[in-house]
């Protein structure tokens, strides 16, 4: 079906939705906007949706959720009653119609006889997963598009282990889903009905003390938070989102009272008014919460993005100035925290293991390696993190210590299976006294890793390319790196070429061909012959080419240096590639 036919279906649907009729029928004048709304149906994924809020198949509305429930709920239905019975935990982020899609989740699950818990607020997407665990439901569902601009939305799944589905799973939900027929002709069921028959519970308060209380396990030095947690001056910003109550509850659980919250950022704004973008990445978002800072001269500032599964952390540097750390560099420091921590404790297993994905730093392979704890990767993606600590939880094969990601994402405490920006607030709290309590900063501490492992450095670069031409573009600059990759780059050889699609690795010297033992992925890695990489890879959640940068130096200038010369060849050939 072409999609004007798709459009006027919409159009000449009885019961369309009031408020998207009238956009649909405002925007006629806009064919590029009306073809990009309905050329597809808007994709779900290994990692769910995510899209523009608006009318069509490719925009996150009412009747696209329902398809998605529709597919989730069939498959339930299916796995029998006892599933059916331990139902779907249903969260929600503070974006634009985030609750209305949270019921209407629960409305079409209900209409087939499963069961759905729904929080009564706004919680943070590792609340969610956490709550799966603790209901003993058999999945879960989260309203939100964590960082994305204002008018995004999206659909996050869950399976019983609190852990996004991983890719077999998540096939087969996907298989339901496309089966599920047109998103207009799903039947929902009625509120107050399910509420009557239990269908639907609200619920809130018991799961965010069973939370809290969970987080404490993660606590690994009492004297430093006996001594400091008193007087470490903590600034937090939850940028509009999920995590102002939860971090400071978290933080004064752990003994940490002297915390200013930014006020301009403390509320709930599916606007995001006072950012550029929600996202801890992103330097400017810490604008007001350095200001802050400075202010109250504060030992550490914490940030989260709009759904609480990213950390940002700024720390004062060497000369007094704030300075927004990267995820790789706040990983490097909780993961010789964690190890060091354990050691002393004389709690490090022998079988301990520290899991990072392809695209995030060596230096923590470094870390744990003196340590001699073993480092996993896996694809991008925390889903394959919390993926490996459920088959080790099976198998008993490694313990898990620590997981994270380059992109702000971080898990201490495996009651929660996806990336956790609460507990990592607190624990980042807790890392920053135990230094002050030696006379040091989050910063020395970093310093002080670099002079021991050298001296890593990492950027990432992303390249926005919306709608259907710039989704054709971001292939085609794939397809260029893997058909026609580069021999040298900044007048260094290229040693490895890792192909993930292929699931091949290339030494390009002997043409010798290793298998890659992770799932297929389109991401390419080039490694050069000084120990220097970049990967390339489409973002999975946004319209982005997404390209990534790591050099290891002999000091802060040398690595400066070298990254920029990677970064500035790299982006050179994809800037000839675009403009061709």
């Amino acid at each position: 079906m072409s999609w004007k036919a798709k459009m006027n279906e919409w159009l000449e649907f009885e019961a369309l939705d009031t408020n998207l009729k009238e956009t649909l029928v405002a925007n006629q004048g806009n064919e590029k906007l009306l073809e990009d709304s309905f050329y597809k149906e808007l994709e779900f994924g290994t990692g769910g949706m995510r899209g523009e809020i608006g009318p069509g198949t490719n925009r996150m509305n009412i009747y696209t959720v329902r398809k998605a429930a529709e597919g989730l709920a069939r498959f339930m239905v299916e796995q029998g009653e006892e599933k059916m019975a331990r139902g779907v935990v249903i969260a929600y982020d503070s974006r634009h119609m985030s609750p209305e899609f949270a019921l209407e989740v629960a409305k079409t699950v209900g209409k087939h006889g499963v069961k759905a818990y729904v929080f009564e607020q706004l919680r943070p997407t590792p609340v969610l997963s956490f709550a799966v665990r603790y209901l003993h439901a058999y999945a879960g569902v989260v309203i939100t598009a964590s960082h994305n601009p204002p008018e995004y939305n999206g659909l996050k799944m869950y399976g019983e282990d609190g852990g996004q589905l991983p890719p077999f799973e998540a096939d087969i939900i996907i298989r339901y889903v496309q089966n599920a027929g047109s998103e207009l002709n799903i039947e929902v069921a009625d509120e107050k009905d399910l509420l009557q028959k239990g269908l639907l519970t609200y619920i809130g308060e018991k799961v965010d003390r069973a939370y809290i209380e969970a987080m404490k396990s993660i606590h690994l030095n009492d004297e430093a938070v006996e001594r400091i947690g008193k007087d470490l001056a903590i600034v937090f910003t939850p940028l509009h989102g999920t995590a102002n109550h939860p971090v400071r509850d978290g933080l004064s659980a752990f003994g940490f009272e002297n915390v200013t919250v930014v006020k301009e950022q403390e509320l709930p704004d599916p606007n995001f008014s006072t950012v550029a973008s929600p996202n801890p990445e992103e330097h400017a978002a810490f604008e007001l919460a350095i200001r802050y800072g400075k202010e109250v001269n504060a030992d550490v500032l914490l940030g989260t993005d709009p759904d609480a599964d990213r950390l940002g952390v700024a720390v004062k540097n060497q000369s007094g100035e704030y300075v927004v750390l990267t995820g790789n560099q706040v990983g490097a420091l909780m993961t010789h925290y964690i190890l060091e921590q354990k050691r002393a404790n004389g709690t490090l297993p022998q079988n301990g293991v520290v899991i990072k994905t392809i695209v995030t730093s060596e230096i923590g392979r470094a870390i744990a390696e003196s340590f001699g704890i073993e480092t996993m990767d896996v694809l991008t993606g925390f889903k394959f993190i919390g993926e490996k600590i459920k088959e080790f939880e099976e198998t008993g094969e490694h313990t898990f210590l620590f997981g994270y990601e380059e992109s702000y994402g971080y898990l201490i405490g495996d009651f929660v299976r996806d990336k956790d920006a609460v507990q990592t607030a607190v624990f980042a709290a807790e890392v920053a006294a135990y230094y002050k309590m030696q006379g040091k900063s989050l910063y020395d501490g970093l310093i002080e890793i670099f002079e021991k492992y050298g001296y890593y450095k990492e950027s990432l670069r992303s390249l926005t390319l919306k709608g259907k031409d710039g989704a054709e573009q971001i292939a085609g600059i794939l397809e260029t790196f893997r058909n026609d990759p580069p021999i040298e780059v900044n007048g260094i050889a290229v040693a490895t070429i890792e192909d993930y699609e292929a699931s091949e690795s290339l030494d390009v010297v002997s043409g010798e061909k290793t298998t890659i033992e992770l799932p297929k992925s389109n991401v390419l890695k080039f490694k050069l012959a000084d120990g220097s990489w970049f990967c390339v890879r489409p973002s999975g959640t946004e319209p982005k080419a997404k390209f990534y940068f790591a050099v290891k130096g002999e000091s802060m200038e040398d690595s400066a240096k070298k990254i920029a010369g990677l970064e500035n060849d790299v982006m050179a050939l994809v800037d000839r590639l675009v403009k061709n």
